[in-house]
This record gives structure tokens, C-alpha cells and sequence, in this order.
């Protein structure tokens, strides 16, 4: 992978890992709903004005905005919303890795290499020493890891959209694809969680709330979508989607220093086992060629 990929990857993962942080600041000034139907109305507007609709069929527009922008969110909000710590949320969306080689492998047969297989499983193991370092503070209801799940089930639906649609300019699939989700999201909000309640959290809206939606719509999703759609549109799914496991690692050390969720001992271990996993996934075939070179003679 060239430099200024790992470097767009690299800021994929710190934008998207103090992520979490923000969507807890969040859903504790909106309901989770209006929340998102807020990110995804000034992703679309006013940049909708000024940016050309992507060069792909509008189905690819409308499955993108269905996947990962609506999809993902109903339920990512509604579970930090009911009580999952957002440092081990951003740990259980990771299962976006596995479930998109997986649909990769099945939908697009892209083959599956024994590094990917074995970095994902260091992977895995890392982020179960993550989980089960969680204390009582840090505990996952079974509802927000469920719903997390279907977060992290929609997230890879998405990549998997995005790999069918093929070369598309980013930023205009990413704002075209945001006017997917505010109406659904408004609805849901009014169904669920109630005008009254709507135009009150709207009314009283702090600092803190207009800096989550700012960070939410413009940093996250602006910025994050397009480079995250970039380098899945540069390399195989199986080297680009292992990348995200590194978003826990900054989202536990964001919630233990921003809203003191606590990390055990554990849980670093957990993240320096995941980092072992990545590096076996991303450079695992580039050492297996240099043990198959015969040396050199002397």
C-alpha cells in the first residue's frame, strides 16, 4: 500500500475512533434518531448545491445511503443511546472486518489468503482480550452489543456496495448518498421518540451538541467516508476492511481519557495483539515471497 494511503488510512482511524466519544456527547443532547437525521442533512446540504451526482447508477446511490449511512446508524445511535459504552462500541462495529471479507469472498470471490486469515484471527483474539478486560463500569448490555452487530453488519453491506459500484468519485457518493437517510431518520424520530421531545432537545441544544453534529457530519462523514471509499476502491477488500480493527484501539483510549472509561491491562495487551494481527494481514504475503526466495549466492 502506497504512503499516502496508509496515511489516509491512518486518519480514517483517529477520525473515526474519537468518533465515538462524539456520538455519546450526541445522543445525550438529541434523541438518537433526530441525531441522525441532523448528520445527514448537513452532509447532504447545502455541499448538494456544488457537488456533481456520482457517475454510477442511481441504485448503487441508493443501496450506499440505505447501508451505511441509515442502516448503520439507526442502530449504532440507538445502542450508545441505551447504554452501550461508546469506547466498546467502537470494539463490537469492528465485526464490519469479518463480515466483509466474508460477503467479499461469497458475492465478489476475492480470494481469502492464509495472512488474512491469520491476522484476523490475532485480530480476533486481541479484541477479545479487549472485551474481557472491560470491567462492571464498562459492561456490554446485550441489547446495545446486538444492535452494534447489525451496525457492523450494515457498514460491511456497504463496502461491499461500493466495491460493485466501482470507480466513483467519493465526495459526491458520500453527499449524494446522504439524502438517503434524513427523512427516515425524521420519521423514525417522530414515531419513537416524539415532537415534543424533538423540538425541545432542538431548543435547548448546547455547545457540545452543535460541535457533535459538526464533527458527526463533517469530520466523520465528510471526511472519513471519502478517504475510507478511496482506498477500498485502490486495493482488495481483504487488506483495506482489516484496517478498521485499529478503530477500537483509539476509540477505548479516547473514552478512557474524554468520559473516563477505563482501560485494564488486559484491554493493552488486547490492542497490541490486534496491531500484531494487522501487521500479519497487511505485509504476511510480502514476508512469505522474501522465505520462498532462494539467498542469494556469495
Amino acid at each position: 500500500m502506497p504512503l499516502k494511503d496508509m496515511l489516509a488510512a491512518l486518519v480514517v482511524i483517529v477520525v473515526w475512533g474519537a468518533n465515538f466519544v462524539v456520538i455519546k456527547f450526541g445522543v445525550d443532547e438529541f434523541p438518537p434518531m433526530l441525531l441522525g437525521a441532523l448528520r445527514f442533512f448537513f452532509v447532504a446540504f447545502p455541499a448538494l448545491l456544488f457537488v456533481p451526482r456520482p457517475k454510477v447508477s442511481w441504485r448503487y446511490v441508493a443501496a450506499y445511503g440505505a447501508t451505511i449511512c441509515l442502516g448503520q446508524f439507526v442502530f449504532l445511535f440507538l445502542a450508545i443511546y441505551l447504554g452501550m459504552p461508546a469506547g466498546l462500541a467502537s470494539l463490537v462495529l469492528q465485526a464490519q472486518a469479518f463480515f466483509t471479507v466474508a460477503i467479499a469472498a461469497l458475492v465478489l470471490r476475492e480470494a481469502v489468503r492464509w495472512h488474512h486469515v491469520l491476522g484476523i484471527a490475532l485480530a480476533i483474539a486481541g479484541l477479545a482480550m479487549l472485551d474481557a478486560g472491560a470491567d462492571s463500569a464498562t459492561a456490554v448490555p446485550l441489547v446495545g452489543f446486538v444492535l452494534t452487530l447489525l451496525a457492523a453488519f450494515s457498514w460491511a453491506c456497504g463496502n461491499i456496495v461500493l466495491k460493485c459500484a466501482g470507480q466513483v468519485r467519493m465526495l459526491s457518493m458520500v453527499v449524494w448518498g446522504a439524502l438517503v437517510p434524513p427523512i427516515p431518520f425524521l420519521l423514525l424520530s417522530a414515531l419513537f421518540e416524539g415532537p415534543d421531545r424533538m423540538l425541545d432537545s432542538l431548543a435547548h441544544v448546547s455547545w457540545r451538541g452543535v460541535f457533535a453534529v459538526v464533527y458527526l457530519s463533517g469530520v466523520a462523514t465528510l471526511v472519513g467516508y471519502v478517504l475510507w471509499g478511496r482506498l477500498l476502491a485502490r486495493h482488495p477488500v481483504a487488506r483495506v476492511a482489516p484496517l478498521s480493527l485499529l478503530i477500537p484501539v483509539v476509540g477505548l483510549l479516547c473514552a478512557d481519557w474524554i468520559l473516563d472509561e477505563r482501560l485494564g491491562a488486559w484491554q493493552w495487551v488486547g490492542g497490541a495483539v490486534v496491531l500484531i494481527g494487522l501487521t500479519v494481514n497487511l505485509f504476511g504475503a510480502r514476508w512469505a515471497r522474501r522465505l520462498r526466495e532462494p539467498p542469494e549466492p556469495t
